[in-house]
């Protein structure tokens, strides 16, 4: 009997719960569907009634249970449960939006899971990197004015923006008017100088005619002129083969030749003889035409007018280079070497020192005081030795000259290293001595 009285009592509970949330309706706005999901409780699917939807606490469901307070309604597809325990209604969402709830935070796992540590790392330091250059940019431009505000500024002062082509071309038409005045070519031929030291704009000098008007201005009867003229053609010549060309087409060298034979400053034969070294340098038709229009007799007097060594020391560094160039056509063999070669064939510069007696004027410069013209003069002596080792023997004072020069610059050595400073350059010209004086024994 009690058993069956147990299970009387049960299902009258059961009945009067069910009664009380049947009466509840209204109040929690749930339509309850029965089903049976665990010991002790009941579970029910509950849908928001829509007629009181707006005047209802809804709650938002997740997995796990909570607990419903009177008034507040669920989303459809919601689960609702009895708790026998404790008499309170509970609700997690559904199996449907549980497997939707899941799904979503798998791929959010999924996600996060799929990137190491350092991508993470680095993908942090690019946002700040990215933002930094964002402020940067922003600092900048707030710095500078935009390009299309600055032109309009620039039209309303009626500025113009020269191009080297425009700047030239007035320079030019300035050079060969009537009216300038000599100050004035001066400032002109000092602001083409600064032009021409690039390549192009020296090639378009000359393809605007301004080649003829520089070579003009060596036959000024104004000192300033030529100087400022003979340093704008040198500065144009140098390494510009286009250049070059175009200028012995238009005689510069005899321009040049016959300004060196005139009676100038110093200061304009300085400038004259780098126009000379400029289109001599790596040019061996213009070194032939050189020769053979006396251009060593017209040095060699410059040699020895000059009293001071500037000159002198430019003339012997010239002939140099120019030695030094024929010895050093191995260096270039690619598909212009035997034309490079055949025209330096022409140039016997070697054979024309020795007859205008350069291999004694040379070791004149031994003389001079300054190292610089010392080294200059024994590099010279040491290129000139195969055609020169004869004269080099009978000139009777140039052995004494060396082991003087040699014994002195032995001594500048040992005091060098006494005070603990370098002495590579002295040491130098000790190897230039002892490397003559080998080659004259």
């Amino acid at each position: 009997m009690r058993p069956n009285f147990t299970l009387f009592t049960l299902l009258l509970l059961h009945c009067w719960h069910i009664d009380r949330i049947h009466g509840q309706k209204s109040e929690g706005a749930l339509t309850v569907v029965e089903k049976s999901k665990g010991e002790g409780a009941d579970e029910e699917e509950a849908t928001v009634g829509d007629e009181d939807e707006g005047d209802l606490e809804v709650v938002q469901p997740t997995e796990l249970w909570q607990t419903l307070k009177p008034g507040q309604a669920v989303p459809a597809g919601s689960h609702v449960r009895l708790n026998l325990q404790t008499g309170e209604r509970e609700v997690r969402l559904g199996e449907e939006q549980l497997k939707y709830w899941r799904q979503e935070h798998r791929e959010e796992e999924e996600t996060l899971s799929s990137f190491s540590p350092e991508e993470l790392k680095r993908a942090m330091k690019k946002i700040k990197e990215d933002s930094n250059a964002a402020h940067n940019q922003a600092s900048v431009e707030s710095r500078f004015r935009p390009l299309e505000e600055l032109k309009e500024d620039m039209a309303q002062l009626h500025l113009l923006v020269e191009t080297d082509f425009q700047i030239m071309k007035r320079l030019l038409e300035q050079l060969n008017s009537s009216n300038t005045t000599t100050e004035q070519r001066v400032s002109v031929l000092q602001e083409l100088e600064y032009l021409v030291h690039q390549v192009d704009n020296a090639q378009t000098l000359c393809s605007m005619g301004g080649l003829q008007l520089i070579l003009g201005g060596l036959n000024s009867s104004d000192f300033r002129v030529q100087e400022n003229s003979a340093f704008v053609l040198g500065s144009a010549l140098s390494s510009n083969p286009v250049v070059q060309v175009k200028a012995v087409e238009d005689g510069a060298l005899q321009t040049l030749l016959t300004a060196l034979a005139t009676a100038q400053p110093l200061h304009v034969r300085k400038k004259v003889l780098f126009a000379m070294a400029s289109l001599l340098r790596h040019f061996p038709f213009a070194q032939h035409h050189f020769l053979s229009r006396g251009g060593l007799q017209v040095l060699s007097e410059l040699f020895r007018e000059d009293g001071g060594g500037i000159v002198r020391t430019r003339i012997v560094t010239m002939l140099y280079d120019m030695i030094s160039e024929k010895k050093g056509l191995e260096a270039f063999m690619d598909s212009a070497h035997e034309e490079r070669v055949r025209q330096y064939s022409k140039v016997s510069l070697q054979g024309a020192l020795l007859d205008e007696g350069w291999c004694l004027l040379v070791p004149q410069l031994l003389d001079s005081t300054e190292h610089d013209y010392r080294e200059k003069a024994l590099r010279a002596l040491l290129a000139m030795a195969p055609v020169c080792l004869q004269e080099y023997r009978s000139h009777s004072s140039l052995l004494g000259s060396l082991l003087s020069l040699q014994d002195q610059y032995q001594d500048l050595i040992q005091s060098e290293m006494i005070l603990g400073e370098e002495n590579s350059y002295f040491l130098e010209i000790v190897e230039l001595i002892e490397a003559l004086h080998v080659k004259m024994k």
